[in-house]
């Protein structure tokens, strides 16, 4: 006899999202969360969902297809030891997307005015407001709304295993929750990556330990180490999503759209440093790498447009985290530079954005073309939001031993191995975190609950 059917350690995107699956397949449900609010890293993000043939795409007129969307992650990616995953993500992706939104009324838009990193035509489906705390809020609706409980202040201290290493529930150890234990047929590991855990980043992924970290703080990696311990593998570990441009003091990302439509970022001695294009995650080693201050610099015509399309950066904007300079000359005295150094830089890319030349870092792509004044810049820190290491799964999310699946766990989003290359962070294409978030989560929600049967 057991208390519930499926126990879910985790109420970010992933962890609601099994637990929507499971109920669904007609478990009862509970789901155990750490910190004060549910959440996690789903609502630090832009709440963008990959979906690769849904009927919005086909609205839109845009083609697409799982296997659009495998190539294009696995082309960003390179081969890595979650290849197959990809694959089956990417095959799940539309059903997914479509199932949040029919099913349980989760608001899911396409978004049609870009493409993102890694994503040869538009598929992310994201909340009006481009803002993950609304993900979860519709998450946490529909959750609520299957009656299923949400116990947040109710930190797991471990896995409860029989003698044959079958996982049959957890202890709950906390200050407010008190220390008990619940049993159950499935648990469901949901607590995300371990980027808040120093200790680990150094064993793990040192290369990473560094990083200023803007992720949730409840990402220790413990659920990790319980299943560790069991015998389960870890694969990517050096893998992550960083950002090159959180803006600084704000806290907030600087939209990549402003560098998509044309946008460059500038060092400490005024001068552009790569090629802007290899995206976000891929782009945060090469800030690392030279030095500050660093400047995310564009044009009022970029910040008009993007603040019209995304929440946040027209937050940051009406904070004044975007600063507005006539002339070349205020911009060098805002990002404290040469003029004449940030002058010279600008000319240069204004060339290759227009054609008549090429770019010394062989950047192609300059979206509305060469930056015109009034300038705009944004002052920035490059920044680590989450691991992309974590536990080896099978087609059911399952964790997975030298002899097979552990039997009575799942593991989802960032407590998986994500698919995002085997290290580093150039292979992150834009909502790879949320796709293996709620695609795991739909997947384990759905096999622990039918197992059931």
């Amino acid at each position: 006899m057991t208390d519930v059917d499926v126990i879910v350690v985790g109420a970010g995107g992933g962890g609601l999202t099994a637990a929507l699956a499971a109920h669904d397949a007609g478990a009862s449900v509970v789901v155990l969360e750490k910190a004060e609010h549910a959440g996690g890293n789903t609502a630090l993000s832009t709440g963008s969902v990959p979906g690769a043939g849904t009927r919005f795409q086909a609205a839109a007129g845009i083609g697409d297809s799982a296997d659009r969307l495998a190539t294009d992650l696995l082309a960003q990616s390179g081969s890595h030891d979650a290849d197959d995953l990809a694959r089956l993500l990417a095959a799940g992706s539309a059903a997914l997307v479509e199932w949040l939104i029919d099913t349980h009324g989760v608001d899911l838009r396409l978004i049609t005015d870009y493409k993102h990193v890694g994503h040869s035509v538009p598929r992310l489906h994201a909340p009006p407001s481009r803002k993950g705390r609304d993900l979860v809020a519709d998450l946490l609706r529909a959750v609520r709304a299957t009656d299923t409980e949400v116990l947040v202040h109710t930190p797991v201290a471990a896995l409860l295993h029989d003698d044959d290493g079958r996982v049959t529930g957890v202890r709950v150890s906390g200050p407010r929750s008190g220390t008990y234990e619940i049993t159950s047929h499935a648990v469901v590991l949901a607590g995300n990556g371990f980027a808040a855990n120093r200790d680990l980043l150094r064993e793990w992924a040192p290369d990473i330990a560094g990083f200023e970290y803007f992720g949730s703080h409840g990402s220790t990696g413990e659920s990790l180490q319980w299943a560790l311990a069991l015998g389960a593998r870890l694969g990517n570990a050096t893998a992550y999503q960083g950002y090159a441009a959180v803006a600084y003091p704000h806290g907030s990302i600087t939209s990549w759209t402003t560098v998509e439509m044309g946008g460059v970022l500038v060092n400490g001695a005024g001068q552009r440093f790569g090629d802007e294009t290899r995206g976000y995650s891929g782009y945060a080693d090469a800030v690392l790498g030279t030095p500050g201050p660093w400047h995310v610099v564009f044009d009022t015509k970029i910040r008009d447009y993007v603040a019209s399309h995304e929440q946040e950066f027209a937050e940051l904007v009406a904070l004044g985290g975007a600063r507005e300079c006539a002339t070349v000359t205020d911009l060098a005295t805002f990002c404290g530079v040469s003029p004449s150094s940030l002058s010279t830089t600008l000319a240069s890319a204004a060339s290759a954005a227009s054609g008549t030349a090429q770019d010394p870092w062989d950047r192609t792509d300059w979206g509305f073309g060469p930056l015109q004044p009034p300038y705009v810049a944004v002052r920035s820190v490059p920044g680590l939001f989450h691991t992309q290491g974590g536990l080896l799964v099978d087609a059911h999310a399952r964790p997975t031993t030298a002899t097979g699946p552990l039997p009575g766990l799942y593991a989802v989003g960032g407590t998986a191995t994500g698919i995002s290359g085997l290290t580093g962070g150039a292979g992150y294409s834009s909502g790879n975190g949320l796709l293996s978030a709620l695609g795991l989560g739909h997947l384990a929600g759905t096999h622990a609950g039918s197992a059931l049967r």
